[in-house]
């Protein structure tokens, strides 16, 4: 998705702006630590305000991937008010299989979806309205699905957004090494196809344990 809306010339695209904060308040270890932490403000706030700054002349979308795990329930999320937000979801089994292949193993927190779900639940306290896109269901229509949401978020389609040369960009995080080969090596939305996978019984366990959460928030999802 990040890529779709980097192919686009009126776009500015932030990867995971508040990774480094992430790092410098949980102390967890991750792939490239402490050239994360060296790369990005491990002040949330200051994190925030940047994501708020005016765009350059010329580009008008201001797109931001976050990752859901890179804040805490005890944090005051109100100014995600402020954004157009959209959850995108994906079956915990995949997820878990994904996270392991570059950390030894995980817990629930580690993945994201707990949070999506009560992120999920402050919106709705708000009334804001926030779509949520299957990541199967997406691969199975990326145009569909991207035409779909240009027209909520108010912005023409660009055919740009389905495909787009190979290899690294400027914005991505200096992480990338790390968890993008397969970013790195795409031209588009590769076809959605089954995947098997082998956890670990304690891995299995956290993929379960998410699954409440993400079958509340499939229920919920576009469809189109």
């Amino acid at each position: 998705m990040m890529r779709a809306f980097e192919n686009r010339p009126d776009a500015v695209v932030v990867d995971e702006p508040l990774y480094a904060a992430y790092l410098d308040r949980t102390g967890i270890e991750h792939p490239a630590r402490e050239e994360v932490i060296a790369s990005q403000p491990t002040d949330l706030a200051t994190a925030i305000a940047g994501l708020l700054e005016p765009l350059a002349p010329g580009r008008t979308v201001h797109y931001a991937k976050h990752m859901a795990h890179h804040v805490s329930r005890d944090m005051d999320l109100r100014w995600t008010l402020d954004f157009s937000n959209v959850l995108l979801i994906r079956d915990p089994i995949e997820v878990v299989a994904s996270y392991v292949r570059s950390r030894e193993s995980c817990e629930p927190e580690d993945i994201g979806l707990p949070q999506q779900g009560w992120l999920a639940e402050l919106w709705d306290e708000h009334d804001a309205d926030v779509p949520v896109i299957d990541a199967k269901d997406f691969l199975l229509a990326p145009e569909a699905h991207l035409r779909w949401l240009c027209d909520w978020l108010g912005i023409p389609f660009s055919d740009r957004m389905l495909s787009w040369p190979p290899g690294p960009r400027d914005s991505d995080g200096v992480w990338a090494p790390h968890w993008y080969a397969a970013v790195w090596s795409s031209t588009g939305f590769a076809p959605w196809r089954p995947r098997e996978t082998s956890l670990s019984d304690h891995d299995a366990a956290v993929a379960e344990a998410c699954r409440p959460t993400y079958e509340a928030l499939h229920a919920r999802r576009v469809r189109v």
